[in-house]
């Protein structure tokens, strides 16, 4: 159940496509995350927790507020501000929750590193540090892309900028600007 249209970035960081899970759908607002049956689905589609696992309400409201937090570091950071303390201290409670343990996998492309939490950490806290992590690298890599926030009108998703003229979280936002800029170029000498 992903909206991501081809989100810069969200194959790489799931962070980021935690950011994401609200955004705008026809001009309305969209939330992912909005009750528990939802964000157990699209922790599950992010293969972040295995399908059929049920989150509490309390669980879902920390998940929302991890989603606002790591939002408003990529703003701050995006900003060149300090950050709200609020938003530190959620994204490091979360990295608390949880002891995360790397490990190596391989596939067919060969070596990855991946993060897994102990089994006594709970599913929840454990995913919960994952993405904490995930944010937590994103913010702080001096050599990775930086986050930024799409440039499109009434669009409200963050993506990871890998070249400096990228103005847009997808190929849809930006032919959207495009196309209004052309009609407003032709309409004006019509």
């Amino acid at each position: 159940m992903s909206a991501s249209h081809g989100v810069a970035g969200e194959e790489a960081s799931s962070a980021l496509a935690l950011v994401n899970s609200r955004h705008m759908r026809s001009g309305q607002p969209a939330d992912l995350l909005a009750d528990p049956a939802r964000a157990a689905e699209w922790l599950a589609g992010r293969g972040l927790m295995p399908r059929g696992t049920r989150l509490s309400d309390p669980e879902t409201a920390r998940l929302v507020a991890l989603r606002e937090a790591v939002r408003g570091l990529f703003a701050a950071r995006a900003g060149q501000r300090t950050p709200a303390a609020g938003d530190m201290a959620t994204l490091n409670d979360a990295l608390a929750a949880a002891t995360v343990i790397p490990s190596l996998t391989w596939d067919e492309a060969g070596p990855h590193q991946s993060e897994q939490a102990p089994a006594a950490a709970g599913p929840f806290a454990a995913t919960a540090a994952l993405l904490a992590r995930d944010a937590l690298r994103v913010l702080t890599d001096p050599a990775g892309p930086e986050p930024a926030p799409c440039g499109a009108h009434d669009c409200v998703r963050w993506f990871l900028r890998t070249h400096a003229a990228r103005q847009w979280c997808s190929d849809r936002c930006g032919d959207r600007v495009r196309a209004a800029r052309h009609y407003a170029r032709h309409r004006g000498t019509a």
